[in-house]
Order: structure tokens, then sequence, then C-alpha cells
């Protein structure tokens, strides 16, 4: 029931009323989401490349720097756009009979790009207020670029046998150092990274 004040200062006034009504609403509205909001987040990471994915067709582990910017774009569900970076060199057997066999050199740099979204089980988990567990999707294509010993001949494209475009899929976890910076575990059939996420940039 409200209060006898409450009451007097909203009796015969329905503005009043409905005033109140929605200034209570409002607050409570302000602390879910605060309780919700994920985004406004750098993420920065580190992780092992090289044998399923988009980096299949290397055939060898290798280090991969991720780098995204998470927004909230739903209840617990965000978006974030990234960019990852690796570089590695190998050899590629070529010849013909006319000019020989042997080994050239190449190396290649490769920029993933794409979308990732997130979708946090926070509440449902009845997670504390120090970690964060979600699962998550990303979009994107490989920017690539290969440079060769200047006397190969052969197909430059011999080696590369993956699409570009991928899709792959994660589960990860972060915890709360405090309010601004957290570390998180990403886990994905593509490339797992570990990192610092850095909030309310």
């Amino acid at each position: 029931m409200p209060s006898k004040d409450l009451q007097l200062i909203t009796k015969n006034n329905p503005m009043k009323k409905l005033t109140i009504l929605l200034f209570i609403c409002t607050l409570s509205t302000i602390q879910v989401g605060a309780q919700e909001n994920y985004g406004k987040t750098i993420n920065l990471g580190i992780g092992i490349g090289g044998y399923s994915g988009y980096y299949g067709y290397v055939g060898r582990s290798m280090p991969v720097i991720h780098f995204n910017y998470e927004f909230d774009v739903a209840k617990n569900f965000t978006l974030a756009p990234f960019v990852s970076f690796y570089s590695y060199s190998d050899k590629y057997y070529y010849g013909n009979p006319g000019n020989g066999y042997k080994y050239y050199n190449y190396s290649e740099t490769v920029v993933p790009i794409g979308l990732k979204g997130s979708y946090y089980f926070d509440s449902f988990l009845k997670a504390s207020s120090k970690w964060d567990f979600y699962l998550a999707g990303s979009l994107g294509a490989s920017i690539r670029k290969a440079t060769w010993d200047s006397d190969y001949l052969g197909d430059k494209y011999a080696y590369n046998r993956a699409s570009p475009l991928f899709l792959d899929f994660h589960i990860g976890t972060e915890y709360h150092f405090n309010s601004k910076i957290g570390a998180f575990l990403d886990l994905s059939n593509g490339v797992s990274t570990f990192g610092l996420s850095f909030h309310g940039i």
C-alpha cells in the first residue's frame, strides 16, 4: 500500500501518479541494465592456430593475435567486429623434369576479419558478478598476402586449399579483476585465445 503522504500527493491527480510510477520504473530499468551490460569492451588476446577452421591449410601451429570491440545489442547479447593477425614462412616442393625439382621459400600474412555474436548465460547460471559465461559464433573472411622466391614460376596458390570464408563457434568465460579489467578464455573450433578485457571504453 502507498504511504499516506504519497496518497495525499497523488489523490485526484493522475498525472502526478503516472509521473511517480514512470520514475520508479525508470530506476528499476537502469538497475537491471547495469547488471546486464557487457558492451563497450575491448578484448585483446593471443592464441595458437594452425590445425582447424580457417587456419587448417597451414598444417602446423602458430601464434595468432586477436582484437575485437564488443557492444550491447540486446539483453545478454553483444556483437563484436574483430580482426586477427598471423604470419608464417614455409617451403613448397616444385619443379619439372626439364628444370629439376627443389624447395621454394614463401611467406604469408593472413588477416581474418569479421563479426562475432555472443550470448551471456550469467543470469541463467546464477553466476557471481566476478564471472561471465557465453556461447558465440563468428563469421568472417581471411585477407591473405603471400610472397615467393623470385625464381618460382609455379602456381602461387597451389598450397592454399582453404576457403577464405569461415564460420567458427565459441564457448568462453571471463573473470573480472575489477569493474574495468578482466581476463578471458575463449575456446573455439577456429582458434582458441586468452587475454585481457578492458571495460567501459
